[in-house]
């Protein structure tokens, strides 16, 4: 979507679902880029059959009558003149991503994060895990969808079962039935994840589940969730221990298997089995009068559960196989290009390329969405995808994917959506609220000729005859879009000038990384106590350079910067490591040192990561920190060695923006989601005193869910420990340096909105 593009109230439903995501959700990656009645009888399938009979309506979505119109590439070709149009034999699949994020920040232990956020929905769709599975139970028949995929991290943190005295499932559990969807009664982590896939119990819907790595292996373990053996790992031996029945989770008490045990699967008609660990199982439903095999393999499975994979293919070896792994394909920094791992490597040998009959294989765990195609041993082509939103706009906006098969034109359409974000109040939606997702890494189609795909194993697989007079994808954008109205886009304004972005009072300081007269690429002077001036009135607090941890060459005047700063240029902070920095800290005497922000603040900075971002290496690296062990002050242990204001970049690429507050002796954080290496990216931090000391994490404008109240001022050590910037500090020892760009910071002492912000304009 543009910047500058604002739909009318009365769109068609082509323009909304065609419009492109903007550049800032992309950063954002929203990938585009901040916590039932038990039944006697097995449930028989849903929504495999009929010709697309009425869906229950759905708040706020639903609507009837035919749809504007078709995306480019998901219609089938024209009809000759004449001649009758030619139905459509096709048929859908769920998946639903990560959903960690939906429990964690709707349960009590969170303070039901949603619920406050959207007070005004219905409860019934008061988080968007719970609204996933309703939409999918009351559109399953519509849209032929026989089956549901889950690809694991069910939630978020699996450990909390124990301190939230969570129930474990049997058969008599009910937490859909009795109005208890919507009284806000379930309020436990696993508990509210339960509730949302027993809403699909309920409807008689089959689905396949996993655990992911933060389902399992928590509790009584030393090691919380193993090693991800992600890109750019150039080995992988699967017998260290963590794989499901190693020596690591021998005799775990695992909540997943108290929460989706055998007997809980059993229940499902499409259910083939599980591997005796519980952790992998296998489904079997049908569709348009075929058989399709779906394999679920939780995270990290082991050789004895691959080998039991290769026995369930065998067993049904005439089955096409869709494989849901949790953890398979990486993802590239830019969050839509296909990265090879050791464990996806591992996997193809082990499991994929000489099982002709698996097809596609979808996964999670990355944080973002791509599709790349390989070669198995026969020849013929897998498709492997990554689909995961967790790191998206609030936890992931209720986004999810749908596939459609449709055997009559020899295609599978993917589409992903959010059910969730036509539900929302209309006062809180924003210009990062996407009902519908129409990048090429979101929606797209495959050409898949099934017959001739499937003849060496099912040469009796069969095409019938249509039923639908147009695609299901269609179907469901019209149930999505009907009744809703893109939120418009905020206009975007370039500088002008170095001058042209809004002056304000109490700001404290602004430093900007640029020369003017520079060129690209020369160093900057690299003499202890070399300056960047403080640009605000009276330019009272400038910082300077710190050498004794770095060298020359460290540090490098750019022109590359930010779009919508009037600063022309940056500065790169190179070659830093844990132990290797060069940095900036303000003068011993400098006020800033003991600035309490008694009436909030506003921190703002302008910064790019470089792509040669590497977790172990750069994981915590310091952007902005005031100095001093927190150790030192009232109430902290010895072993507090953290500072008491620490701006900083994790090794899961999140920012962190952590504070201990002027009148508790406790440390409060705010983060953002996953962020992409390689783009500037401005980050807002606004404090607000009205608001019981609200703070909030803004990542291109958009704000970050998993932010905190009560944030009541900042603490410091001492008035001679100073602000550094460029390097974090732990137990008083400089480590980790900041890897990337850095544009312009500024800090202002009381809370700005936008139009305030370094992204607007002077007038």
């Amino acid at each position: 979507m543009t910047e500058n593009y604002a739909p009318e109230e009365n769109a068609g439903l082509d323009q909304l679902a065609s419009v492109p995501e903007n550049r800032r959700r992309e950063l954002l990656k929203i990938m585009l880029a901040g916590s039932v009645t038990g039944m006697a009888i097995a449930l028989p399938g849903c929504g495999g059959g009929g010709n697309g009979a009425s869906a229950t309506a759905f708040p706020a979505t639903g609507g009837s009558g035919t749809s504007a119109g078709a995306s480019p590439g998901n219609s089938p070709p024209p009809a000759s003149p004449g001649a009758a149009a030619q139905k459509i034999s096709s048929f859908t699949i769920s998946v639903l991503p990560d959903t960690q994020f939906y429990p964690r920040y709707a349960s009590e232990k969170m303070g039901g994060l949603y619920q406050k956020l959207y007070s005004g929905i219905d409860p019934k769709y008061d988080n968007p895990f719970k609204t996933q599975t309703q939409w999918i139970a009351q559109n399953a028949k519509l849209l032929k969808m026989p089956f549901t995929i889950h690809l694991g991290d069910i939630v978020d943190q699996s450990w909390y079962y124990t301190s939230e005295k969570s129930t474990p499932w049997s058969a008599s559990t009910d937490l859909v039935g009795n109005g208890q969807i919507g009284n806000g009664q379930v309020t436990k982590e696993w508990e509210l994840a339960s509730q949302a896939m027993q809403v699909l119990e309920a409807a008689q819907c089959p689905y396949s589940i996993c655990a992911g790595n933060h389902d399992v292996g928590a509790i009584d373990s030393d090691m919380q969730w193993g090693p991800d053996w992600g890109v750019g790992v150039t080995g992988f031996a699967n017998n260290d221990g963590y794989q499901d029945g190693g020596s690591h989770r021998v005799g775990l008490f695992e909540p997943y298997l108290q929460v989706f045990p055998a007997e809980r699967a059993k229940r499902q008609a499409t259910f083939g089995g599980r591997h005796v660990s519980g952790f992998h199982e296998y489904h079997v439903f049908e569709a348009e009068g075929n058989k399709f095999l779906v394999l679920s393999m939780s995270w990290r499975a082991s050789d004895d559960a691959i080998g039991w994979a290769n026995q369930v293919i065998q067993a049904n070896k005439t089955l096409p196989a869709i494989l849901v792994n949790h953890q398979l394909v990486g993802i590239g920094s830019d969050g839509k290009t296909a990265a090879d791992t050791a464990y996806s490597n591992y996997m193809w040998d082990k499991l994929i390329k000489d099982n002709d009959q698996i097809f596609m294989a979808v996964s999670g765990h990355y944080h973002g969405s791509c599709t790349s195609t390989k070669k198995n041993s026969r020849g013929n082509d897998v498709y492997l995808m990554v689909v995961d939103y967790q790191m998206a706009y609030m936890g992931g906006n209720g986004l999810m994917r749908m596939f459609e098969f449709d055997l009559t034109n020899k295609k599978i359409i993917a589409s992903s959506f959010s059910p969730w974000v036509p539900l929302k109040p209309a006062a809180t939606l924003n210009e990062f609220d996407a009902a519908w997702l129409s990048d090429s890494n979101q929606s797209f189609t495959l050409d898949l000729d099934f017959v001739r795909r499937f003849a060496s194993f099912n040469p009796n697989f069969t095409v019938p005859d249509g039923s639908s007079d147009s695609g299901l994808t269609d179907a469901a954008r019209k149930i999505i879009l009907t009744n809703y109205s893109q939120p418009p886009q905020k206009a975007a304004r370039l500088p002008t000038s170095t001058e042209d972005y809004p002056k304000v009072g109490s700001t404290l300081a602004h430093w900007r990384f640029f020369n003017a007269s520079a060129a690209d690429g020369d160093l900057f002077p690299y003499q202890p106590g070399q300056q960047i001036q403080d640009s605000s009135a009276g330019g009272k607090n400038p910082i300077s350079v710190n050498t004794w941890m770095g060298s020359p060459g460290d540090l490098v005047w750019s022109t590359s910067h930010h779009p919508l700063s009037a600063a022309p240029g940056s500065l790169r902070f190179l070659n830093a490591t844990k132990t290797k920095s060069s940095y900036f800290t303000t003068d011993q005497n400098s006020t800033l040192n003991v600035e309490t922000f008694p009436s909030g603040y506003t921190i703002e900075a302008f910064v790019n990561i470089d792509p040669g971002f590497d977790a172990t290496t750069n994981g915590w690296m310091g952007i902005l920190y005031r100095l001093g062990a927190r150790s030192q002050l009232p109430g902290f242990g010895s072993g507090e060695g953290d500072c008491a204001l620490m701006f900083a970049f994790s090794n899961l690429m999140e920012f962190q923006w952590e504070i201990v507050p002027v009148n508790q002796a406790t440390n409060l954080t705010c983060w953002s989601g996953g962020v992409s290496a390689g783009q500037w990216l401005h980050i807002a931090i606004v404090n607000d005193p009205s608001a019981s000391y609200a703070t909030t994490m803004y990542v291109e404008g958009a704000p970050v869910l998993r932010n905190n109240t009560n944030m009541q001022g900042i603490q410091y050590v001492s008035p001679t420990q100073q602000i550094a910037i460029g390097c974090g500090q732990w137990a008083g020892n400089m480590s980790t340096g900041f890897l990337g760009s850095i544009g312009e910071i500024r800090i202002v002492g009381v809370p700005l909105t936008s139009d305030k912000w370094l992204t607007a304009r002077a007038t």
